[in-house]
């Protein structure tokens, strides 16, 4: 029998599962949060519970915010359970149930009037956002802010009735600064490198449409800090929902699950205050940029690097592809060979020890992380987790076997067919343009390369070109498995 999750069940809740320590009701708002998924529940919501189980700053609780349709559904279920989460951290050797109540709240999603009238508030010290990597308006292959984008121009126009998150946070400032209220700090939580600069970038790129001047006050006067997040959170669907139910005798909408490990590095840039977050494990520091090239370009590159060949070869679940010789041998060889050397120094941390760490990360099998998961949204994870490593190699004169190969994988992949014939199901807004030119580049591989917004300068080179091209031909005459095998035995040169 199962438990429905609520504030009035947690007493029953806890035979089962860890559940809050303080008073729920007790909690203030301090931040606004936008884009709340599993991450944002898995990372930022647990760190704040264990800062108030640990007795400190209760007047930092969360309130959701988000503008997607999706967003109202998870506002719907939440409020259902109180805006409480069962979070289950399942490590190689232990599993573990806990529920989270950072959160106090979850505005409507269209509802202008009442998220800017929240984000207006005095209380409201810090706006946080998980939007992905794709979130940002950002032009793929330059990295800069993207002002033509229809929907940043469409909240230039309409500045009064914003459809976006940056267009919302935009209003929230303009409703301070017209009260002389002193401006929330925005704090991006995406795996995006200088996130706070390129959240600056975008806020006040879109002031600048409308209102110059309000922009040069933003400028002036909002803090964008920097930071890098890291914890590997897999999608929820019924396998988990199921478990919860089974296992911990909760009945939880939307729970979430997660591995045991994570990280949070922020730079200190809190005018108006933030949570004693570094009673809890939190790194503050003066640069961030050291951990975020170490995590975006080992993780995520390694993410991005191991799920085309994976699927491919139809294999589901990222364990499973860390299982299989080949793949587990092809990530170890291009990290050590490609990625690592390019990566600057990073204080305190060894790099070949942060790999090791990586390396049994993705093989946990508990988390039930998918292979589709990582495949998805391509266009905007390769610019900014694989391409910057071959730039960086191609700049010093080094060579990018490994790293082609990757990009060759992911061109194709999107072909539509597994090595065994079996069709692939796509989830990347680019979809279409990427077939079309996967399909092209069968007969001429510079057609993938041509996707200028993608590839940008790195597809100029000669020696990219010439590694790329030679890895597509042996992926279409060989097969995935014989061309990593190629790799790895170092004749995978033309």
């Amino acid at each position: 029998m199962t438990t429905k999750l609520s504030l009035a069940a947690l007493d029953a809740v806890k035979a089962k599962a860890g559940v809050p320590s303080y008073d729920r009701t007790a909690l203030k708002a301090g931040i606004v949060h936008f884009g709340v998924g599993n991450f944002h529940r898995a990372h930022q919501a647990v760190y704040l519970d264990d800062l108030f189980n640990a007795g400190h700053d209760h007047d930092w609780a969360i309130v959701g915010a988000g503008v997607l349709p999706s967003d109202e559904q998870m506002r719907a279920k939440l409020a259902a359970q109180d805006f409480l989460t069962t979070v289950v951290e399942q490590d190689n050797n232990r599993t573990g149930a806990h529920v989270t109540g950072a959160m106090i709240d979850y505005l409507k999603p269209g509802d202008v009037a009442g998220i800017v009238a929240t984000l207006a508030d005095p209380a409201i010290r810090i706006v946080s956002m998980t939007i992905t990597e794709g979130g940002y308006f950002i032009d793929p292959a330059s990295g800069v802010f993207n002002p033509t984008h229809p929907a940043i121009v469409e909240d230039a126009q309409n500045p009064t009735s914003p459809k976006t998150v940056f267009g919302l946070v935009v209003a929230g400032l303009k409703a301070r600064r017209g009260r002389h209220i002193p401006p929330f700090t925005v704090m991006s939580c995406d795996n995006i490198p200088g996130n706070g600069e390129v959240t600056h970038a975008a806020v006040s790129g879109l002031a600048r449409l409308f209102d110059p001047a309000f922009a040069d006050w933003i400028d002036a006067n909002v803090a964008f800090p920097n930071g890098m997040v890291d914890r590997i959170t897999p999608a929820t669907g019924a396998r988990e929902i199921g478990i919860v139910a089974t296992d911990y005798e909760i009945d939880d909408a939307w729970p979430v699950f997660c591995e045991e490990f994570k990280q949070w590095v922020l730079e200190d840039h809190f005018p108006q205050g933030r949570p004693a977050l570094e009673k809890v494990g939190v790194q503050f520091v003066p640069d961030v940029a050291p951990y975020e090239h170490m995590k975006i370009r080992i993780l995520n590159g390694g993410h991005a690097a191991i799920a085309y060949p994976a699927a491919l070869l139809d294999i589901h679940f990222v364990h499973e592809a860390m299982e299989e010789p080949l793949i587990r041998a092809f990530l170890a060889k291009l990290e050590h060979d490609e990625i690592i050397p390019v990566i600057p120094p990073v204080p305190n941390t060894d790099l070949g020890d942060y790999y090791k760490l990586i390396e049994t990360r993705f093989s946990n099998p508990k988390i039930g992380d998918t292979i589709p998961r990582l495949a998805q949204d391509g266009s905007n994870r390769q610019p900014k987790f694989i391409l910057p490593s071959t730039a960086d190699r191609l700049a010093r004169g080094e060579d990018v076997v490994g790293l082609a190969l990757v990009s060759a994988l992911w061109c194709r992949y999107f072909a539509g067919t597994t090595d065994s014939g079996k069709s692939i199901a796509f989830n990347d807004q680019n979809a279409d343009r990427l077939q079309a030119a996967a399909l092209a580049a069968k007969e001429d591989p510079m057609a993938f390369l041509a996707l200028s917004d993608i590839f940008g300068e790195v597809a100029q080179s000669d020696l990219f070109r010439k590694r790329f091209a030679k890895a597509l031909k042996t992926l279409w005459e060989k097969g995935t498995r014989a061309t990593l095998q190629l790799y790895l035995e170092g004749k995978l040169t033309a």
